[in-house]
């Protein structure tokens, strides 16, 4: 009986290693379940149509959208649809679902002054997919626009969040591994006590994290924990994500794009016409400031130091003195070796600013919102579909419209139109 006790022991601590391992599992298995290949499509369909105004798991301008399917299916069925395909109908057309009168739409057609897009190009299965993102948008682990305005400091994207959980998960297995350690420790010293009280004279046993094995597997895992976070490091290096200088003047994109829903290209109007997006003239802000000039959250202090630049007197509403720069400080830089064409992106691509700088419309004060690395821009060129249908810009690729036409693809992303070879940005 006691070597059975002893037996039940000594195999506690393996029972609870493996326990500890297949909760593990069962976490990596749950979020296996999702459709990677979908979800990422998804994701990317969700940020050039909806990220301008919605957050998966925050109220923004619209409602945040976890659990949208079923808030449209208790909305019940009606006029021969389940609530799902209202849903598409009011994707597609929100005015339609309303028109028909179905119940939920009704109900919610006045949530915001600002009436939601119409999007009739969306099929029904890219709405799943965007569906299947919006209900699981941390099962990728990729970016996805912040919740709120507050930048790095504020509250996290999606992606960082996915790092949160996968922190605490580890911090999890560490607490469990101590607890191990400490209960082997206990059962050892169990293990003395029954075998004095036995008349047994034990062997003295060296203290285990003295011995060799255990020296060896250390020194293993800590040289790869340290290989781990050289190689993580190492290919970070030189990244911004999340950087957000102080500006000379503090200039709100969540004022004036966001509530003003002043254009960006209004400001920025070189996005669509060259290479870089630009800096704005100071010109550009006398357009409106010369009759504006006091804002609703700074008063007169930073719109005066636009007519300190521009040399403008507000007094005699006259230009009074020569101009000089602002020394607005850059955020968003790419390293020399990579070309990268706003023009090609904004008019032929039709992206949306959203898509690389996250919802600018929700930020006080502008800072990086993707990492931009090579696979960050790799990984968006296989996963976005090429507007063909509705673009002049790729009639010389005849193969592909034909294929199109007769059903042979269902759709082209740019990796297929040699997005992704190497000499397009590295030349």
């Amino acid at each position: 009986m006691e070597n059975h006790s002893s037996l039940m022991r000594k195999s506690l601590p393996i029972t609870l290693l493996f326990a500890l391992f297949f909760s593990l599992l069962s976490n990596v298995a749950t979020a296996a379940d999702v459709d990677k290949a979908k979800w990422a499509e998804g994701r990317t369909l969700f940020k050039s149509n909806c990220a301008s105004c919605h957050n998966p798991k925050v109220a923004q301008t619209g409602p945040a959208l976890m659990g949208v399917t079923k808030r449209w299916e208790d909305g019940g069925d009606f006029g021969g649809k389940t609530g799902k395909q209202w849903l598409y109908v009011w994707i597609k057309n929100w005015n339609t679902a309303v028109a028909a009168k179905a119940p939920y739409a009704v109900n919610i057609q006045n949530y915001s002054p600002s009436q939601m897009s119409i999007f009739p190009n969306l099929k029904d299965e890219d709405i799943d997919k965007i569906l299947l993102y919006v209900e699981n948008p941390d099962a990728g682990g990729g970016p996805t626009p912040p919740a709120g305005a507050s930048g790095p400091s504020g509250p996290q994207t999606a992606e960082s969040g996915s790092e949160g959980s996968n922190t605490v998960l580890y911090l999890f297995a560490g607490l469990m591994f101590v607890l191990v350690l400490i209960l082997v420790l206990v059962i050892r010293r169990l293990d003395k006590i029954v075998d004095e009280s036995n008349g047994i004279v034990a062997t003295p046993k060296a203290a285990f994290w003295k011995a060799r094995k255990f020296k060896a597997g250390l020194t293993l895992v800590i040289f790869v924990v340290a290989l781990f976070w050289l190689a993580d490091n190492g290919i970070r290096l030189g990244r911004q994500k999340g950087y957000q200088p102080t500006q000379p003047i503090r200039y709100s994109h969540q004022l004036h794009a966001g509530k003003l829903k002043i254009d960006c290209q209004y400001c920025h109007t070189s996005a669509g016409k060259g290479k870089t997006a630009g800096i704005p003239s100071l010109n550009t802000c006398m357009n409106c400031h010369k009759a504006v000039t006091q804002g609703p959250v700074y008063g007169k202090d930073e719109i005066a130091k636009i007519y300190e630049a521009v040399g403008w007197d507000p007094a005699t509403k006259a230009y009074t003195k020569p101009p000089k720069p602002i020394e607005w400080v850059r955020i968003h830089n790419l390293p020399d070796h990579v070309y990268f064409n706003h023009s090609q992106h904004v008019v032929a691509g039709k992206v949306e600013c959203q898509t690389c700088h996250g919802p600018i419309q929700t930020m006080p004060e502008v800072y990086q919102f993707a990492p931009l690395s090579m696979g960050w821009c790799v990984n968006c060129h296989r996963q976005t579909e090429v507007q063909f249908a509705s673009n002049n810009y790729y009639s010389t690729y005849q193969k592909l419209h034909e294929d199109l036409k007769n059903h042979k693809i269902d759709k082209v992303t740019v990796e297929q139109i040699g997005g992704t070879e190497c000499a397009k940005c590295h030349y």
